[in-house]
């Protein structure tokens, strides 16, 4: 029924494209009397957009004018003339959905339209990238057609000074990447002054590769960490005591999960293991509360060895371990696991073992690019994460079409018995396709595999460039020359995203570059060679997307083996046995539908395991947004007002509150109240005198008693202090406050998630338990606020430092917090 309704409708994403017609009509009729206005002319239309704009004009009256501006400057600037359905590109990303173009068919172009026409506010446009490469190269390249707009352009990449990135930010239109603006925003509120901050307001979003930022690193949080005080000779003790651990008898790898799973033997067996070594009393339980840092410590042991693995998950380069971005397959120096998994790791591999960091901000990207008026975005490769895309951003995908039809021709996969017979096949394909001199593309899942198949090809003395985490420093100009006659290409993943293979070699400056491009096309265009199907689908279309770029001849072959991770792990039984069905046996190969349809199902399966993941992760950190976003708050009242004294008087009144309820609540009987151990209280705490003997006390009167002695006390101790000076002890007192108790509420938020799945043993809901200890947690925090805000306050004390001035000093006695 759906699909005869589509028939006659068409769909959804049919209609739209449709609907945009008469929009792109009305952008083309404008073409050629822009093409007659002078170069001063095209200039002054930013100003009068801008006018008209502020006049009540909506951005979207203006859209037609504005993206013909746009194109008549990128033909004058760049040489470059927006097609058709760049058109209706830039139309999507400024209604806030997201454009899906295959490779090759200029999304960066694109961008400038939406850019342009959503800077005319002038509350700022930023243009996300997955690297500062690319945002970088972009802002330059596309940065010559917003100037002869009379728009400036921002770059936002590491290393900058606060100076260059308040420049950047306060352009018109910023380029960054999605890990920089992240930062700039949490290093934003961790500042003491309002002039610190570099970043400006969030009003919208045009992300770059948007599936790689929104799904595939959704899951990685940033994080600003500082170093924990603790001895690093734990994890070299614990890594020696946990490889003596038997997998499958006292735990099991839960590969799909990332998880490790300790049965009750192993339980046992590394509770004898930690008493034998002596780091566990003999009368305690591993599982105690006290000894959580213990079962800490051996999960990311057991992790460390049997869950990462060097020149998969990260590679050691002078004298580290070093992260290889799993998505990407690029090194990524300077990024640590948290959880104890990166000292463990350099445990295992003998390394200088870090100290392990304690969290002092962080943000997921779901939750830092919501903070966006608009958001929008473009990929080459979306429509599989259609669904996420709208239920966790209600971001709508569109498929824009081609400009020309694609010619490359994908093969069905080729699936194997083993590793060895699998990279025979490739090399065999290889040889083949270099004896014509058609260029190749071999895109392997990581460093291990992209090494293991130089190491065959360098056996037969095929010359061939790797791209991988160890040679990321000529990505670019190997992803560019990869389409000459003759090339052989080994890539990790997505490495060179962002660049394009141009048939016949990127530098078509060469005299003879159309006859090199002509040959090459009739070689039959980039051939790519997928070494193994990875867990996403997206992934995998995206590798076979460098190929036919504006409808260029290509092709693409996949190769399986029944031992590559994906199969082994997601549709071993199924894979089995349509294997036994056929007798394949080593080095034979199988096709088939139904082959296909299984490899395709277990992409799915997983998809969906890791959808679901996000999902649960989101829901879990939506409840620590709502607590930053409220500390983020406090911190900006502080920080923007001039004096914060009805904050800090808010502050006493509900110290005084709980202190009240707490020795002498309205329900209770006067009989029962603990007025001495109030008074004790004040005494000792707040240097306080207190008297409750009135005959005649109510629990209003004892509110009103203490919240008066509070204030009373601070007045009488500041007497000395001009006011000027003493907002600025207040302010400076409440956000070092703030940021000292955050700190601490981080890293016991911390040890509440990694430790909430235990909760389930108990019949208990895991996210109903954190959502309620989480609000127990940030009670507390506010709380610690308060008291000791208001300690230190009836602590302080004022010493004149010479009769004859002015001048003194503050000097605050120890409240014993």
């Amino acid at each position: 029924m759906i699909r005869f309704l589509k028939n006659i409708f068409g769909t959804r994403n049919d209609r739209y494209l449709k609907s945009k017609s008469k929009l792109v009509d009305k952008i083309n009729a404008l073409e050629l009397d822009y093409q007659k206005l002078s170069n001063q002319a095209i200039l002054a239309k930013t100003q009068e957009f801008r006018e008209r704009f502020n006049q009540g004009e909506s951005l979207n009256q203006l859209l037609p004018e504005a993206f013909a501006t746009v194109r008549e400057a990128s033909v004058r600037t760049l040489g470059l003339r927006h097609f058709d359905v760049q058109l209706i590109g830039g139309i999507a990303l400024h209604e806030g959905k997201i454009s899906e173009m295959k490779t090759g068919e200029g999304k960066t172009l694109v961008a400038t339209l939406a850019a342009y026409l959503n800077a005319i506010p002038g509350k700022g446009v930023h243009v996300v990238t997955v690297n500062p490469y690319l945002a970088e190269r972009d802002a330059k390249w596309m940065g010559q057609v917003y100037a002869f707009l009379g728009m400036r352009t921002g770059i936002i990449i590491p290393g900058l000074t606060r100076e260059e990135r308040q420049n950047a930010y306060q352009a018109d239109i910023t380029y960054g990447t999605n890990n920089e603006l992240g930062f700039d925003y949490l290093r934003d509120n961790m500042v003491s002054r309002i002039e610190e901050r570099v970043s400006q307001e969030r009003a919208f979003a045009i992300i770059d590769e948007i599936d790689s930022i929104l799904i595939s690193e959704a899951r990685t949080p940033l994080i600003i960490s500082g170093p924990i005080e603790e001895s690093p000779n734990i994890y070299l003790r614990m890594i020696e005591l946990t490889k003596q651990l038997e997998k499958n008898i006292d735990f099991a790898v839960i590969e799909k999960e990332n998880q490790i799973h300790l049965n009750d033997e192993g339980h046992e067996h590394l509770e004898q293991l930690l008493k034998k070594d002596r780091l566990l009393n003999d009368s305690s339980n591993l599982y105690s509360p006290e000894n959580a840092k213990l079962l800490h410590y051996s999960q990311s042991c057991l992790k460390a060895l049997h869950l990462y693995h060097k020149n998969v998950q990260y590679m050691i380069a002078n004298g580290q371990a070093i992260i290889i971005d799993e998505h990407t397959g690029r090194a990524m120096p300077g990024r640590r696991w948290s959880d104890g998994i990166h000292q463990a790791i350099e445990a295992k591999e003998g390394l200088n073992i870090q100290p392990e960091n304690q969290t002092l901000a962080s943000i997921t990207f779901q939750n830092y690019f919501r903070m966006y008026t608009k958001l929008s975005g473009m990929t080459g490769t979306a429509d599989t994460e259609a669904s996420e895309f709208l239920e966790i951003y209600n971001l709508e995908v569109i498929a824009i079409p081609t400009n020309r039809p694609s010619q490359r021709k994908d093969d069905s996969d080729k699936v194997y018995l083993d590793q060895k017979s699998k990279y025979n096949a490739i090399i065999e394909d290889i040889k083949q396709r270099r004896a014509t001199g058609q260029p190749i593309l071999v895109g392997t899942c990581s460093v291990e595999s992209s090494e293991q198949l130089s190491v065959l090809l360098t056996e037969q003395n095929i010359p061939h460039e790797v791209l991988n985490a160890k040679n990321h420093a000529r990505e670019a100009e190997i992803i560019a020359q990869a389409g000459q006659k003759g090339a052989l290409t080994i890539s990790t993943n997505m490495a060179g995203r962002g660049t394009d293979i141009i048939l016949g070699g990127a530098n078509k400056s060469q005299d003879n570059w159309q006859s090199l491009h002509k040959e090459v096309v009739g070689l039959g265009g980039l051939h790519v060679i997928g070494a193994e199907r990875n867990e996403s689908r997206r992934i995998d279309n995206q590798l076979i997307g460098r190929s036919g770029r504006q409808g260029d001849p290509g092709s693409s072959q996949f190769y399986l083996a029944m031992d590559d991770s994906l199969l082994r792990i997601f549709a071993s039984e199924k894979m089995q046995q349509i294997m036994q069905m056929f007798g394949v046996k080593e080095g034979e190969v199988l096709q088939a539908p139904m082959l296909t349809r299984a490899i395709e199902n277990a992409q799915k399966k997983v998809e969906g395991y890791h959808f679901d993941i996000r999902k649960e992760l989101l829901k879990y950190d939506d409840i620590a947004n709502e607590q930053r976003t409220l500390i983020y708050g406090l911190r900006n009242e502080v920080i923007q007002s001039e004096e914060i004294s009805d904050l800090i008087s808010d502050m006493a009144e509900n110290l005084a509150r709980q202190l009240q309820e707490q020795h002498a609540p309205h329900e209770t009987d006067t009989t029962h109240w603990d007025l001495n151990q109030l008074q004790n209280i004040m005494t000792s705490e707040y240097q306080t005198d207190i008297d409750f003997s009135h005959s005649t006390l109510d629990a209003n009167m004892v509110f009103k008693s203490i919240l008066q002695a509070l204030k009373n006390t601070v007045q009488t101790n500041t007497q000395g202090i001009n006011p000027g000076d003493m907002q600025s002890i207040e302010k400076h007192l409440t956000l070092n406050t703030i940021d000292h108790f955050w700190k601490e509420h981080l890293m016991n938020m911390d040890m509440l998630r990694q430790g909430i799945h235990f909760r389930s043993y108990a019949q208990k809901n895991p996210a109903h338990e954190y959502k309620r200890e989480a609000l127990e947690l940030f009670k507390k925090l506010l709380n610690e606020i308060r008291v000791h805000i208001w300690r230190v306050l009836t602590h302080l004390k004022v010493e004149q430092q010479a009769p004859s001035t002015n001048s003194y000093q503050m000097t605050f006695e120890d409240s014993g917090q």
